[in-house]
């Protein structure tokens, strides 16, 4: 760990300018405060959090739709028990709940999948968020949901995608980055092969990156070495767990059910082919073609900075109602509600306030 660090402080002084450095994943983001990382970087070199927390991109609008969903006569909703407190643009799940709706909390689609089989005389919808990471487990509960013959099982898919969200991300004029730490667990099932275009269209140095302190310094000094050589490229510093072609098999199970399609993200906007939805020939799964809801859209909630913190212009502690208006007892914004927040994170380990 002490020779990392001196070689980090080498390469910092090398390159002689300051350096940002965007971790796009949530669970680094905690990770990065839990271990003291900023504490041991030389004053030149920023760590900036981005669009990497699932709950926090889940937009106000998908939220009232599911939450409109649940309100439906003979469904149950269910969803990840993160996803519970995350604002729509009157309510968020909990207060759904006390209203009427019939919301449960599943630890995986498999819950929901037997709830469905247990309670035929109800229509049962999981709430299909997350990343990468988790969409092959819903791919895998249509396919046993098909394959068991269960006709009251659906999802409501607001998955994203992060590729797409990095490209956007470069391509706001706004957005300052000199690296990327890529995602762990996301690169498990992609692999490196789909950030290629991160380096070759946007000259980009990324490194994916595990978790414990020893791998987020070394994917740092990686970064380091790649901007001081001019020669930005995809590395894996996550060896251990990831592999250049990724989860082919969990890639395959993802596009056998589902499609890219456009997507809005909370606070960023609408990103072209950034999330999934089911193929056609699976659209009896589709919560959406068995309701007609329309909901509209509606604006973030006033002052809050959530928008600006997911792309890495804002910190946390740059919103005015941060540890004031904002809490993670009483969330104003979504990136306050997960533990994978930047908001949340920041309070957590460094509230001023």
């Amino acid at each position: 760990m002490k020779q990392l660090i001196e070689l980090i402080v080498e390469f910092s002084n090398r390159i002689g300018r300051p350096v940002r450095l965007m971790e796009v994943c949530g669970t680094h983001t905690v990770a990065i405060f839990r271990h003291g990382i900023r504490s041991v970087l030389p004053e030149g070199i920023e760590l900036i959090s981005g669009p990497g927390c699932p709950v926090c991109v889940t937009s106000v609008r998908d939220v009232d739709t599911a939450i409109a969903i649940a309100m439906e006569p003979d469904t149950i909703l269910t969803t990840f028990g993160d996803m519970m407190r995350v604002p729509g643009s009157e309510r968020n799940f909990y207060e759904a709940r006390a209203e009427g709706a019939d919301i449960r909390v599943v630890y995986s689609p498999v819950d929901a999948l037997r709830l469905a089989s247990e309670t035929p005389e109800k229509r049962v919808v999981f709430f299909a968020t997350g990343f990468e990471t988790t969409s092959p487990l819903i791919a895998a509960s249509v396919f046993d949901a098909e394959r068991k013959g269960i006709e009251n099982f659906y999802i409501y898919s607001v998955h994203k995608l992060v590729p797409p969200a990095l490209s956007a991300l470069l391509a706001d004029s706004e957005v300052k980055v000199d690296g990327f730490i890529l995602p762990g667990h996301v690169s498990t099932i992609i692999g490196a092969v789909a950030y290629e275009f991160l380096a070759s269209e946007f000259g980009m140095p990324s490194v994916i990156t595990g978790f414990d302190p020893q791998d987020i310094l070394q994917g740092i000094l990686m970064l380091l070495r790649q901007i001081y050589d001019g020669n930005p490229k995809v590395e894996i510093q996550y060896t251990r767990a990831v592999r250049p072609e990724g989860n082919k098999k969990a890639v395959e199970l993802i596009y056998r059910y589902f499609v890219p399609s456009d997507a809005y993200w909370r606070g960023i906007g609408m990103i072209p082919d950034s999330g999934l939805v089911l193929r056609p020939e699976y659209s009896r799964f589709n919560a959406l073609s068995l309701y007609d809801i329309h909901v509209e859209s509606k604006p973030e909630p006033r002052g809050c900075s959530c928008g600006e913190v997911l792309r890495g212009i804002k910190k946390p502690t740059d919103c005015p109602l941060f540890g004031r208006r904002c809490t993670p007892e009483q969330p104003v914004g979504a990136c306050m509600v997960s533990s994978e927040g930047s908001c949340a994170a920041y309070y957590k380990y460094f509230n001023p306030c």
